[in-house]
C-alpha cells in the first residue's frame, strides 16, 4: 500500500551489512580474531573473548544435557550482564531462545513471566531466588545460581565447568526467535516481545554506526539485560570487538570512578542517571575527557539537563527514541542537533530523524491515512527489526501489526502520538497512556487493577506526572467509596504490596469524580493536563 509522508533512513536497510549472522557466531568470529582480548569486565572477574567463547560453548553443551534444544526457552532473572549475554550465545548454538525477565517484578509478577515464558532452565541471582518459592513451574529443569550455591541450587560457573567447552553448532536460522523480553501491556499481562538474530544483528549493526562503536570502544553498560539498550550496548560492543564494563546496579560514584578509571568511551545514561552522576561531588573534578558519545532515552529529559551533560562531558550527546518491539532504535537526534540555547535548540524537544534501516509514519487513528506535517497522529515503523511478534498472542500481535508483516519488517503501531516536521518527528504524547518513570515502562492499567481491589476505593484511574529527577512519577486519582475514609500512605502500601515499587504512585489525588467522554470512557487527558501545562515537552 503506497503512502503519502512516509520519513526515510539516511541509510536503508540494504545498506547495513551485519557481520554476523546468529548470536552465536559473535564470539567464534572474536575469538579466531581477538581470543587473548578482553570482552567482559565485572566487579568480579574479567573474560577474554576466548574465555567466553569457551564459557558459552560450556553452557551450551550443559542446556543440551538437559534435554533442551530447538525452540525451547531458557531464562535469566539476574542483575549480572555478562553471564546473561553468554546465555544469550549459549542458546543461539543449540536453537534455543533467552527469555531476560525483569529483577524488579514483584514475586507474583515473577512467577507470572516465568510461566508464560515456559522456560527449561532459569539463571537468576540468590537474592530473587525466594521469589521461585511456592511456584508451579512444571518446565524447569534446573535452576542455577549466578552469585552462590544452596543445597537445592547449583552455582553457574561451577555447573558449567562439568561440562566441555566443545562448540555444539546445533544453530538454527537467523529468522528464527533467539530473544524474548517482556513488555507489559495495557491489559497489564506482560507480553514477550520475540526477536530472531537477524533482527538483533541488523539493529546493532545500525546502532555501531550511529554511536561510533569499534574495536577502541569502552562501554559502560549500567542498564539490565531484560532491557533492549542494555542487551545492544553488550552485544553491539561485543560485534564491534570493543570492551564492555558491566555493573550489576547503577550507582553515580561507581559510575563516574569507572569512567576515569577504565577510560570509558561510551554509556547509555536514562536522565534518571544523567542526573544522579552530574548532581554527585565527585562529578565536579571527574576526568571526563575519555568519553567520545552519551546516548540516553526513555523518559522526558529537561533541556537545563542536557544543557549542563554536553558542558561537563565534552563529548557528543545521542538521543534516542524506539521501543522494544522494533528491537531498539527507532530514530536518533544526533550530537549536532543537541544546541542548547542556539538557533537549534528547538530539535532538543525532538526524537530526531529515523535510524538507519527505519521508516517512520505518522497515522490518523481514525482513518489509517498518513497525516500531514504538524498533524498528530499515531507513529508508525517499519524496519527489518521489527520483532517476529508476541509469544503465544497472535491476537496481540495482529493488532500490532495491522497491515501484516512482510520482507520489510511491515509497519509496526508504536502506540505512541505524535507528528513531523521538515522531516524531524515529535513524540507528542502516549496513545497506550504508558508511564516512563527513570526508564522503566509503567502501565496504568496494571497499577489500577491493584488499587482497585482495595475495599475503600469506588474508581481509580492512574496517571504520569513530571518528576525533576525521574522524568514522570506515579500518580493516582481516586474516588472513595461512601464513607470511606483511608489516608494516602495506607494506599501505597497496598500497593507495594502488590507491585514492585517503580510501578507505584508516589502519589494521590481524592477526587469526586473521574473526568469521562459520553461515551464513558476515563479522559486522563484531562487528568493530566494541570500538570504538565508549564512543561514544553510531555515525553521523550
Amino acid at each position: 500500500m503506497p503512502h503519502s509522508h512516509v520519513l526515510r533512513p539516511s541509510l536503508p536497510a540494504s545498506s547495513l551489512e551485519p557481520r554476523d549472522r546468529l548470536l552465536g557466531d559473535i564470539l567464534r568470529r572474536q575469538a579466531a580474531q581477538r581470543g587473548a582480548e578482553t570482552a567482559f569486565d565485572t566487579p568480579s572477574r574479567s573474560w577474554t573473548f576466548s574465555e567466553a567463547n569457551d564459557a558459552a560453548n560450556r553452557i551450551a553443551q550443559g542446556l543440551l544435557a538437559l534435554g533442551i534444544g530447538h525452540g525451547d526457552r531458557v531464562a535469566c532473572l539476574t542483575r549480572h550482564g555478562a553471564e546473561c549475554t553468554l546465555l544469550m550465545i549459549a542458546a543461539s548454538r543449540i536453537g534455543a531462545v533467552c527469555a531476560a525477565l525483569n529483577w524488579r517484578l514483584a514475586p507474583p509478577e515473577i512467577a507470572y513471566v516465568l510461566s508464560d515464558s515456559q522456560a527449561r532452565f532459569l539463571l537468576t541471582d540468590l537474592e530473587f531466588a525466594p521469589a521461585l518459592r511456592g511456584g508451579d513451574f512444571p518446565a524447569l529443569e534446573l535452576v542455577a545460581l549466578s552469585d552462590g550455591s544452596t543445597a537445592e541450587r547449583p552455582r553457574f560457573d561451577e555447573w558449567t565447568a562439568g561440562f566441555a567447552p566443545e562448540d555444539p553448532a546445533r544453530d538454527g536460522s537467523p529468522t528464527d526467535a533467539a530473544l524474548q523480553l517482556y513488555s507489559s501491556g495495557t491489559t497489564g499481562l506482560p507480553k514477550g516481545v520475540v526477536m530472531s538474530s537477524f533482527n538483533l544483528m541488523l539493529a546493532c549493526c545500525a546502532y555501531a554506526r550511529v554511536y561510533g562503536i569499534d574495536s577502541q570502544t569502552r562501554m559502560l553498560n549500567a542498564l539490565p539485560s531484560f532491557h533492549i539498550a542494555g542487551v545492544e550496548n553488550a552485544l553491539t560492543t561485543l560485534i564491534e570487538g570493543g570492551r564492555t564494563r558491566f555493573h550489576p546496579a547503577f550507582d553515580p560514584e561507581t559510575t563516574i570512578r569507572a569512567i576515569e578509571q577504565e577510560r570509558i568511551t561510551h554509556a547509555f545514561l536514562v536522565p534518571a542517571m544523567m542526573l544522579f552522576v552530574l548532581q554527585h561531588p565527585a562529578a565536579q573534578h571527574a576526568d571526563f575527557s575519555s568519553l567520545r558519545a552519551v546516548s540516553y532515552g526513555g523518559s522526558p529529559v529537561a533541556e537545563s539537563l542536557l544543557a549542563e551533560a554536553k558542558a561537563r562531558f565534552g563529548c557528543g550527546l545521542l538521543q534516542v527514541y524506539g521501543m522494544t518491539e522494533a528491537t531498539g532504535p527507532a530514530s536518533w537526534l544526533l550530537p549536532e542537533d543537541h544546541d542548547p540555547g542556539g538557533p537549534r535548540a528547538h530539535l532538543l524537544r525532538s526524537a530526531g530523524t529515523p535510524s538507519p534501516g527505519v521508516e517512520i509514519r505518522i497515522v490518523d487513528p481514525g482513518s489509517g491515512e498518513d497525516c500531514a506535517q504538524d498533524e498528530v497522529g499515531e507513529v508508525w515503523v517499519r524496519t527489518p527489526q521489527n520483532m517476529i511478534g508476541y509469544w503465544r498472542n497472535p491476537e496481540a500481535t495482529a493488532e500490532v501489526f495491522p497491515e501484516g508483516r512482510d520482507e520489510s519488517g511491515g509497519w509496526l503501531r508504536t502506540g505512541d502520538a505524535g507528528y513531523h516536521r521538515e522531516g524531524v518527528i515529535y513524540i507528542h504524547d502516549r496513545i497506550k497512556d504508558m508511564i516512563i518513570s527513570g526508564g522503566e515502562n509503567i502501565y496504568p492499567a496494571e497499577v489500577e487493577n491493584a488499587l482497585a481491589a482495595h475495599p475503600a476505593i469506588a474508581e481509580v484511574a492512574v496517571i504520569g506526572v513530571p518528576d525533576t529527577r525521574w522524568g514522570e512519577a506515579v500518580k493516582a486519582c481516586v474516588v472513595l467509596r461512601p464513607g470511606a475514609q483511608p489516608d494516602a500512605p495506607s494506599l501505597l502500601a497496598w500497593v507495594r504490596e502488590r507491585l514492585a515499587h517503580y510501578k507505584c504512585p508516589k502519589s494521590v489525588d481524592f477526587v469526586d469524580a473521574l473526568p469521562r467522554n459520553p461515551s464513558g470512557k476515563v479522559l486522563k487527558r484531562v487528568l493530566r493536563e494541570p500538570y504538565w501545562q508549564a512543561q514544553q515537552r510531555g515525553v521523550s
